[in-house]
């Protein structure tokens, strides 16, 4: 799903940045494809792929923007599936970096499916 979001670079991320609220969340949500929300605080999708092989080689993929941001995810690869989880670590809560990354790696992904 093209957004704008894939545009956007991520900020520095710091104790005491603004978590994003509830309406934040609800409007940047319907911009992404396939996520949902986990434990309150996370963002959380799991891309399917037809092997192990192409769930690596998805991850290696994605390695270079994800070092490129400097925000990184959980990550758990197994036969078929790749699990993303986002979340901005140092305030424990969703920051608008979450969803930009969400977004980036569903782009990446659609050029690949």
């Amino acid at each position: 799903m093209a957004t704008d979001l894939t545009a956007k670079r991520c900020v520095a991320c710091h104790g005491g940045m603004p978590a994003l609220t509830a309406e934040e969340i609800a409007r940047l949500m319907p911009r992404l494809d396939g996520w949902r929300i986990e434990d309150e605080k996370k963002l959380v999708k799991s891309y399917r792929f037809k092997d192990f092989a192409q769930a690596v080689d998805f991850v290696n993929k994605i390695t270079p923007v994800i070092e490129a941001e400097g925000h990184h995810p959980t990550l758990t690869v197994r036969w078929g599936a790749v699990r993303v989880s986002y979340w901005t670590h140092v305030i424990d809560a969703l920051t608008e970096n979450d969803f930009i990354m969400a977004a980036k790696l569903d782009q990446i992904y659609g050029r690949e499916t």
